[in-house]
């Protein structure tokens, strides 16, 4: 799969591919230049209400991605990275310090899901 997820306080690689930001909001301490990213697409981020109940708890993990999937579910950006990720390696960054559970890797879940 040409999707991959890293924490936009990694370096950027040149195996990173097409670097883009998932996050509603801009990521503390990362000026816009060190991010070397290629696009930011916030419409893909959680809306606040579900990031604020989801609150990053591995319990609620299951809900979490159900809720999301549902706010995705007709996204035209959503079918724009699908697109993207056709030719090329995309690498979804995010800010989030759990890196089991966060909105880059559901959007990888998904991505995955839409794939088969």
């Amino acid at each position: 799969m040409p999707f991959v997820a890293k924490r936009i306080y990694e370096p950027a690689s040149s195996e990173d591919g097409v670097r883009v930001l998932v996050d509603r909001l801009w990521p503390r301490g990362v000026r816009r230049e060190q991010a070397a990213i290629d696009a930011w697409m916030k419409e893909l981020a959680p809306s606040h209400e579900l990031r604020k109940w989801f609150a990053h708890e591995p319990a609620k993990w299951e809900s979490f991605l159900a809720r999301y999937r549902d706010e995705l579910q007709h996204s035209e950006s959503l079918a724009a990275l699908r697109a993207l990720g056709q030719h090329q390696r995309v690498t979804l960054l995010y800010a989030a310090r759990d890196e089991a559970h966060n909105n880059a890797v559901a959007l990888l879940h998904m991505l995955e899901i839409l794939h088969r």
